[in-house]
């Protein structure tokens, strides 16, 4: 690998309400390059049917969970529908350090507390909405994942996080699954090659000039 080859890495962030399809989009782009990592979130809520700590979520209790958010170690941290949920940092930081990227499926307020960080030059952040307030209901309802008084809670909270779209750098209207997913990739590939992603440019540069004047 060459030096303009080398570039930092991206903390890709992906944000919707809760049926949009940022979860399934996620999923996708994970496939899509299995170099990318995606960021484990750590909660105080109980584990669902089939989920892996430490793959699915880091489970912590509410007193743990407090204290390592008083120490600095979580990237982000909200309190959503009775549980505390938020970003272990130090992953985040070394995978960074690497140059490989960290994808992150957090709600407007991580990702606005992300890009306030000292990491937050290195975020891409997208926003997917979805193309009707009905279907975002019905997508909720057929997913079979929450109880009715939850949904209930999700959809009242929607609007609230759609209207914080304008504070992303792209977003997209997810009525199409795979057209969204086309454009989240060509997003990403994009942003991956703008020139303060790449640090060994200015090496590159400097050894062509040196290479010209040796010319003439």
């Amino acid at each position: 690998m060459t030096a303009h080859d080398t570039r930092r890495g991206l903390l890709i962030i992906l944000s919707s309400p809760s049926g949009a399809g940022k979860s399934t989009l996620s999923k996708r782009l994970l496939a899509w390059d299995p170099t990318l990592s995606f960021s484990v979130s750590a909660t105080t809520r109980a584990p669902r049917a089939g989920e892996v700590d430490g793959a699915d979520y880091h489970f912590l209790t509410e007193p743990d969970f407090k204290h390592q958010a008083a120490q600095g170690q979580m990237l982000e941290h909200a309190h959503v529908f009775g549980n505390y949920y938020g970003s272990p940092k130090a992953p985040v930081e070394q995978a960074i350090g690497q140059g490989r990227d960290v994808l992150f499926d957090i709600d407007w307020q991580g990702a606005q507390q992300i890009r306030n960080s000292s990491l937050g030059r290195f975020t891409l952040s997208i926003f997917i909405l979805p193309p009707s307030i009905p279907e975002l209901r019905r997508r909720l309802i057929t997913r079979g994942q929450d109880a009715p008084e939850v949904i209930a809670r999700r959809m009242e909270k929607s609007w609230d996080e759609i209207s914080h779209w304008d504070g992303y750098d792209f977003v997209l209207v997810n009525d199409d699954l795979d057209q969204t997913f086309d454009r989240l990739t060509t997003i990403v590939a994009a942003t991956r090659l703008k020139r303060d992603q790449q640090p060994g440019l200015v090496d590159h540069v400097r050894a062509l000039q040196a290479q010209f004047e040796e010319t003439i």
